[in-house]
C-alpha cells in the first residue's frame, strides 16, 4: 500500500506540473504548442479505448457482488436520489450567487436603429460610415454582427468607432449557405449559395441606406439545438435517435451503442447481463469469475496509463490554449465576461469545497480532504480533458484503490454517475441562462427562477449520452423563461474553459456519491 501511494503523489504531482507547464507553453509559444496536441489524443485515445469495457465489467462485478439482485433497489434508489439532491443543492447555489453579485449587469446585447442613416465607404465596401445619429455603444467585439435592415445583410464585426463600423466580409441573411474562398493574398470573401446554386461570388451593399442593427448572432453550433426541449431530450435518451443512429437507454443494438459509446444503453444490458448471472446457479458463478479477472485486468491497464497521464494532460493543455491563440488572444476572451465567468467558478467552488465536502461529512463520514487527496488525479485528468467519461478509468481506480471504496458501489455508482450527474454543468446553466436576461434586461421574478431550477435541474440528468450535452442543456433551460437563444454567443469563447470547471465539479459530485452511498449502504445492511 504504500509503494501504491507513493507512486500515487508522484503520479499527482508529474499533473500538477503538466498542468502549468502546459498552461505557459500554450499561453507564451502557442504556434509551439499547437505540436504537442498529438501527446493529448495518444492519451485520451487510451482512455477511450477502455471506457466501453470498463463500464460493462464493473457494473456486471457491481451488480454480481450485491449478491441479490433484489438490492439493486435500495442501491439504485439511494444512488438517483443522492444525484437528484446534489444536482438541485448546485442549482439553487448557482441562482443565489447570479442574483447577488448581477453579472449581467452593464453587458449589452447590441442596438437596433431603424432611422440611422449610413453610407458605404467607396474605397472600403465593408467599412460603414454613420451619417445620423451616433451609437449608443462602441464596445463590440466579434461576437456581434452588423445588420443593414434595408438590404438584409449582414457582416462580423471588424471595427466599431463612434462614426464608422467595419465588418469583415458581407453576406445576404436570404442566402441559404455561405462558403469562404481565400483570395491569393490570403484574405476571405464569401460565396453564396440558394436553392443549391451559387447566387453571388461577393455582395455588394448598396452606396446608402437607413437603419441598421448590432445585434449577437445564432451560432451554426446553437442553431442545430434551438428546437431541443425537455421532452424530446428525455425521449431521446429513453428511445434513441435513429435519424443521428443514437441507442436510448433500451438499445436495439449493443454493439452499435458499444462502437458510439453511448454509456447508458451499456449500463442498463450490464445491469441485466449482472443480474442475470446472480440467478443461474454454478455456470453463473464460473463466468462471474472470469469477469472479475477481465475487470482486474482492466484495472491494471488504467494503472498503466495513469505513468503516461502526465505527459497527455500537458499536451491537451497546451495545444488547447494555444488553439485558441495563446493568452495575448485568449485574456481578452476571458476579460469580456470576467464578472460572468467569476460568478460561475465562483459557484463550482462553493459547490464543490463547502456543499459536497459537507454531504460527506455529515452523511457519508468521510474525511473530506483525505478523499480530495485520494480522488486528485482524475479530479486533475477531468480538469485536462473536459470529459466525466473519459476520466471514469481513473475514477475508479482511484475511489477504490486510494479510498477504499468496494467494487460493488464504485463499480455501480461511478458508470451512471458520470452519465447522469452534472452537479457543475446544471449549476453552470442556471448562472448562464440569468446572465443572459441581465443581459437583455428581461427581469425574471420568483416563478421564472423555480421553472430554472426545475429546468436546469431535469435537464441535466435528462441530457445524458447527448452531443454536446451542456449546449443542448443551455438550450432548454432559455426555452423554458423565453429567453433569447442567441445570447449564447456571449460565452461561448469562455465556454471550452469553463467546461474544465464544471466537469471537475462533476467527477467530484460522482466520487463523493460513491462514499456517501457506500455508507448508507453498510448502515441499511447493519440494521437486517
Amino acid at each position: 500500500m504504500t509503494n501504491k501511494n507513493s507512486s500515487h503523489k508522484k503520479i499527482l504531482y508529474g499533473i500538477v506540473a503538466a498542468i502549468i507547464i502546459g498552461f505557459l507553453t500554450g499561453g507564451f509559444l502557442p504556434s509551439v504548442a499547437k505540436q504537442f496536441s498529438i501527446l493529448g489524443e495518444i492519451f485520451l485515445n487510451l482512455l477511450m479505448m477502455i471506457v466501453v469495457p470498463l463500464v460493462i465489467l464493473s457494473i456486471i462485478v457491481g451488480i454480481t457482488n450485491l449478491g441479490d439482485i433484489r438490492k439493486i433497489g435500495g442501491i439504485g434508489k439511494r444512488t438517483i436520489l443522492y444525484y437528484f439532491a446534489t444536482t438541485g443543492l448546485a442549482v439553487l447555489v448557482g441562482l443565489v450567487l447570479v442574483n447577488l453579485v448581477k453579472p449581467g449587469k452593464g453587458v449589452t446585447p447590441g442596438e437596433k436603429m431603424p432611422e440611422l442613416s449610413y453610407r458605404i465607404d467607396p474605397s472600403d465596401v465593408n467599412s460603414v460610415i454613420i451619417t445620423g445619429d451616433k451609437l449608443k455603444k462602441t464596445e463590440y467585439g466579434d461576437k456581434y454582427i452588423l445588420v443593414l435592415l434595408d438590404q438584409n445583410l449582414r457582416g462580423e464585426l471588424s471595427d466599431v468607432s463612434p462614426g464608422r463600423i467595419r465588418v469583415k466580409s458581407w453576406e445576404s441573411i436570404d442566402s441559404e449557405n455561405v462558403i469562404y474562398l481565400k483570395r491569393k493574398n490570403g484574405s476571405e470573401f464569401a460565396v453564396h449559395i440558394k436553392d443549391k446554386m451559387v447566387v453571388s461570388a461577393e455582395v455588394q451593399p448598396e452606396p446608402k441606406g437607413r437603419g441598421i442593427e448590432i445585434t449577437l448572432p445564432i451560432s451554426d453550433r446553437i442553431l442545430g439545438k434551438k428546437d431541443q426541449s425537455i421532452v424530446n431530450t428525455i425521449k431521446d435518451v429513453i428511445s434513441g435517435n435513429k435519424k443521428e443512429g443514437r441507442e436510448g437507454l433500451i438499445p436495439r443494438n449493443i454493439f452499435n451503442a458499444m462502437q458510439r459509446m453511448d454509456i447508458l444503453p451499456l449500463i442498463f444490458f450490464a445491469l441485466l447481463f449482472g443480474s442475470a448471472l446472480t440467478v443461474i446457479g454454478d455456470k453463473g458463478e464460473k463466468t462471474i469469475e472470469i469477469i472479475s479477472g477481465l475487470n482486474e485486468a482492466v484495472m491494471k491497464i488504467v494503472d498503466w496509463i495513469m505513468v503516461v497521464a502526465p505527459f497527455g494532460i500537458f499536451g491537451i493543455i497546451s495545444a488547447r490554449i494555444g488553439n485558441a491563440g495563446g493568452f495575448k488572444e485568449f485574456l481578452p476572451e476571458v476579460a469580456a465576461v470576467g464578472i460572468y465567468s467569476f460568478t460561475v467558478v465562483l459557484g463550482l467552488l462553493i459547490h464543490g469545497v463547502i456543499v459536497l465536502p459537507m454531504i460527506l461529512w455529515f452523511v457519508g463520514k468521510r474525511d473530506p480532504v483525505k478523499f480530495l487527496v485520494g480522488v486528485g488525479a482524475p479530479l486533475l485528468n477531468a480538469f485536462s480533458t473536459a470529459s466525466s467519461s473519459a476520466t471514469l478509468p481513473l475514477t475508479l481506480n482511484a475511489v477504490e484503490e486510494q479510498n477504499g471504496i468496494s467494487k460493488r458501489t464504485a463499480g455501480f455508482v461511478l458508470p451512471i454517475g458520470a452519465t447522469i450527474n452534472m452537479d457543475g454543468t446544471a449549476l453552470y446553466e442556471a448562472v448562464a441562462a440569468m446572465f443572459i436576461a441581465q443581459v437583455y434586461g428581461i427581469s425574471l421574478g420568483p416563478a421564472e427562477q423555480v421553472v430554472i431550477f426545475l429546468t436546469a435541474t431535469l435537464a441535466a440528468i435528462g441530457a445524458a449520452g447527448i452531443p454536446e450535452a451542456g449546449l443542448v442543456t443551455m438550450v432548454i433551460v432559455l426555452k423554458a423563461v423565453n429567453l433569447p437563444i442567441e445570447g449564447i454567443g456571449l460565452i461561448l469563447t469562455v465556454d471550452w474553459l469553463l467546461d474544465r470547471f464544471r466537469t471537475t465539479v462533476n467527477v467530484w459530485g460522482d466520487s463523493v456519491g460513491t462514499g456517501v452511498i457506500e455508507t448508507l449502504e453498510n448502515r441499511s445492511a447493519k440494521k437486517k
